[in-house]
């Protein structure tokens, strides 16, 4: 009798964790999963006593994760006993309290639910559509291709929950892309979604393009991305399928490749061009999003705009972190500089112009954790993007197979059987709270510094431990401060 009874329980957990269960990995693998969790129960021990510890797994240790991971099932971040992710006297951040930090401004709980950037995109270029993003917090261009059509719908559907904007990544527009939640179209050297049928770029296509979805909000046109800089998007042929394929009008099964570089333009000039004509024709603002190393790219690019008066409105800096594309592990590791060295870079060539504040930084590059946003937000950086940290908040489990179409959770995987795990609604609410953690988290870290709005939190407000009795300033560590401290609240 036993022994029908353990089956029959097995099949009723089969059954809920096949068709019912919230978790990606246990709709994939049923009943096996389990230990999945287990393993996950007694692994803090195993790896205290016989492995590594939480803050030396990578890209995201182990802590990271967890943090995101709680924030998406709505749970407090609340710890006790101590840090176990600062040790004194070695490299860290450190933010500077104030004394005497003010009271919390009426409706205060809801505050992060209505967290909008300080700047208005395209309104210093006079843009017809020119608006002001609802978010301080968005999600950094991820194509479908690279991720999964469920995770995309996921996303979207937890942008428009979370009232954040959605990059569509290289890819194109896809249908996973429209679930109501505002868009940012990205447009890389492959054109996809405005190519016509050489492989060129086509104004026609595009226009037709960001007039068949109506929250298409701006055009960003990518010169290159951290993961890898200096060449084109890669989707390897394993997750090119028929869907795919068609959406970016290339032959499935077969390596999708994008150029190195862009056709429509080949230098600053002709670029304030490119931008100019989309800009014109569309109505919508237009920005860049670029990796850095070489700072003179910056100084004449900074240049141009000051003397001509046009150019982007807005500056997506991808540090050179990574993320979810496809690269040779060799680009990842040597090429383009991380992200706080690469902004502050590009900032301080336009800030020598004059022109630092006539565009809407954007920064991606694990900034998707309160402590790293916020030091972002206190060099200047008006827009966070988070990537992987969005994917983390819909059940990627950091298995690091993005590229080759064996996603165990289905986040990055076309194979249908692994998208199976992935239920975009219950997802989308999860990413959602994640994107209400991290902007509640930064506007009580901008209130503990003694500000309103984590727009006005200035590099003196951040300190870098540089090793033992040596602390100093971003300021200081970078040489330059940004005009943040000049924001008033009303422009919040």
């Amino acid at each position: 009798m036993l022994p029908w009874l353990l089956l029959i329980l097995l099949a009723a957990v089969f059954i809920y964790d096949r068709f019912y269960s919230g978790d990606n990995v246990l709709r994939n693998y049923p009943v096996l999963g389990h230990w999945r969790t287990l393993l996950k129960l007694i692994g803090p021990s195993v790896r205290r006593h016989v492995a590594a510890s939480d803050l030396e797994e990578g890209p995201f240790n182990r802590e990271e994760r967890d943090w995101i991971e709680r924030s998406a099932r709505g749970e407090e971040g609340v710890s006790s006993f101590g840090t176990s992710s600062r040790e004194y006297g070695t490299e860290g951040l450190v933010l500077r309290h104030a004394v005497f930090p003010g009271a919390k401004p009426p409706a205060a709980a809801d505050a992060a639910d209505a967290l909008p950037c300080a700047k208005t995109i395209g309104e210093a270029h006079g843009r017809k559509n020119a608006w002001k993003p609802s978010s301080l917090v968005n999600i950094s261009g991820m194509s479908f291709g690279a991720l999964s059509g469920r995770a995309v719908e996921a996303l979207n559907l937890g942008a428009k929950l979370s009232e954040c904007w959605h990059n569509t990544g290289e890819g194109g527009l896809a249908p996973y892309h429209r679930n109501g939640a505002d868009v940012i179209f990205q447009l890389g050297s492959g054109y996809f979604g405005a190519r016509d049928m050489a492989g060129n770029f086509s104004m026609d296509l595009l226009l037709r393009t960001v007039s068949s979805y109506r929250h298409v909000r701006g055009v960003e046109i990518k010169l290159s991305q951290g993961s890898e800089p200096g060449k084109g998007g890669l989707l390897p042929a394993a997750k090119v399928t028929d869907e795919i394929a068609f959406l970016r009008g290339v032959a499935p099964g077969k390596d999708c490749r994008s150029p190195d570089a862009h056709t429509a333009f080949t230098d600053i000039p002709s670029l304030l061009a490119f931008i100019e004509s989309i800009a014109s024709a569309t109505g919508l603002p237009v920005g860049i999003k670029s990796a850095v190393s070489a700072p003179e790219f910056w100084r004449e690019l900074a240049c141009a705009m000051r003397e001509s008066g046009k150019g982007p409105d807005w500056i997506a800096v991808d540090g050179g972190e990574g993320g979810s594309g496809a690269a040779p592990a060799f680009f990842m590791d040597f090429v383009s500089l991380p992200y706080f060295e690469a902004f502050t870079r590009a900032y301080k060539a336009f800030a020598a112009e004059k022109m630092a504040e006539k565009v809407v930084w954007i920064g991606a590059g694990r900034l998707g954790l309160p402590q790293r946003a916020a030091a972002a937000l206190c060099l200047g950086t008006d827009i966070i993007a988070v990537g992987r940290e969005a994917m983390l908040s819909i059940g990627c489990i950091q298995a690091r197979h993005c590229h080759d179409n064996r996603c165990p959770s289905g986040v990055a995987s076309q194979e249908p059987r692994l998208q199976h795990g992935l239920e975009p609604r219950p997802q989308a609410e999860r990413f959602a709270r994640y994107c209400r953690s991290l902007r509640r988290a930064l506007l009580e870290l901008a209130r503990a510094a003694g500000h309103e709005h984590p727009a006005q939190l200035t590099p003196e407000d951040m300190e870098l431990a540089l090793g033992p009795g040596t602390f100093k300033t971003l300021a200081e560590v970078y040489g330059f401060s940004p005009p943040n401290s000049t924001r008033s609240p009303a422009d919040q």
